[in-house]
């Protein structure tokens, strides 16, 4: 950690965002991570872009996350400064029905706000433990719903430090992906259209949907969600159990009794358990199947 970095970090973002050595493993859902030397919660887009003006001219690596729970840090943290858009950057805003959500803002908590204000549409992202930044991102989506569906613009950060608007059709989403994604862009938030409709359905709907998540996923344990992408044609979770691999275990980390998609810390878990354990996965997926799994997770300060 150097002093003057985090002196000027300080001075961009506010003292009170800013601390240094942050152990990552109280900021991901897996609960695993070492420090990062830098870690921020800014506020505003200028606290965001001076961070990263500040970071691309020293040559400090960042990395942008939301709440953490599509994320493995790697055991050894990492040597830069972590982002986090969620807290303090979460305001949500209605008008008649339409949802403006800055990126931090939890899926959660929008979908709620729509459903107290009997707006439809959204239930599917109302058990996604992510962030509306997060989710624009990767176009999240579960139960036959997806980000791409709801979305009319998104508001994002270039690479050039420049703030743009685009529309749900310039994103290019697709599974997984979006134009932010492959073009590196930061979002900044994200403007949602919904329908009127009835709000004891559509909170009927969102506990019918809530009781599916905890009978069929292991939400009683940390993980990130689902391990691996869906291969075209197959289910992840299925090739998994079909290979012989629920309950694999590597030290703490383990794929899910309950459901295969997911690798959980069974308790005191690192990023090099998990790894091992998704690159047998993998390896003996493909034996198996003839199928090459893709991480769905993100990772930083680790790799397969």
């Amino acid at each position: 950690m150097n002093q003057k970095i985090a002196d000027e970090l300080r001075r961009i973002a506010g003292a009170e965002n800013i601390t240094t050595d942050e152990p990552m493993d109280r900021h991901t859902s897996f609960r695993i991570g070492g420090p990062a030397d830098y870690f921020a919660l800014p506020q505003t887009e200028e606290q965001i872009k001076g961070l990263l003006s500040f970071c691309k001219s020293e040559g400090l690596p960042y990395f942008l996350m939301g709440n953490g729970s599509n994320l493995l840090v790697g055991d050894d943290g990492f040597r830069g400064l972590i982002i986090q858009l969620w807290k303090n950057y979460g305001r949500i805003e209605m008008r008649e029905n339409e949802i403006i959500a800055q990126a931090g803002a939890m899926l959660s908590a929008v979908a709620r706000t729509a459903a107290l204000a009997g707006l439809t549409g959204m239930e599917f992202a109302s058990g996604i433990p992510g962030t509306i930044g997060g989710a624009s991102v990767m176009n999240a989506g579960a139960y036959g719903g997806e980000m791409r569906q709801i979305i009319r613009s998104v508001t994002m950060l270039t690479p050039e430090s420049a703030i743009t608007e685009k529309s749900c059709g310039e994103m290019e989403f697709g599974y997984r992906s979006s134009y932010a994604q492959k073009h590196n862009c930061i979002i900044l938030g994200a403007r949602i259209v919904l329908s009127p409709g009835d709000k004891d359905q559509i909170m009927e709907k969102i506990e019918d949907l809530r009781m599916q998540r905890v009978s069929k996923q292991p939400l009683d344990l940390p993980s990130a969600g689902s391990t691996f992408k869906r291969p075209e044609g197959f289910f992840a979770g299925k090739l998994i159990m079909e290979a012989g691999l629920r309950g694999f275990t590597v030290g703490g980390a383990q794929v899910s009794e309950k459901h295969c998609g997911f690798v959980v810390n069974r308790g005191g878990a690192t990023a090099s358990d998990v790894c091992a354990l998704m690159r047998e996965v993998r390896r003996r997926v493909k034996e198996m199947s003839g199928v090459e799994l893709e991480p769905e997770i993100k990772m930083i300060g680790c790799s397969l």
